[in-house]
């Protein structure tokens, strides 16, 4: 396996541990509403919704979820690492 092919450095400055916890919950919500369309997606494809053309978009949708949520769970795996150092 390969390793990452885009290593980011953020440097956000928070003027308080009150913005620090907002900024993890608004992620962990995004988070939340990514994997809830994944989880939709994911049913309706198994129900049988829509012809194959529909269900094509609905499974490029779905993986495009699925990758959003990904990243915020890579995010936010970062944050509990920066604040572990503190």
């Amino acid at each position: 396996m390969t390793g990452p092919s885009h290593v980011l450095h953020l440097r956000l400055a928070l003027a308080s541990a009150e913005e620090l916890d907002a900024l993890e919950r608004a992620l962990l919500k995004a988070r939340a509403s990514e994997l809830s369309e994944v989880r939709r997606r994911d049913v309706r494809l198994t129900a049988g919704y829509g012809d194959s053309t529909s269900r094509e978009v609905m499974d490029d949708e779905s993986r495009r979820a699925r990758l959003r949520y990904d990243v915020l769970t890579a995010l936010l795996e970062a944050l509990a690492v920066a604040r572990a150092a503190e």
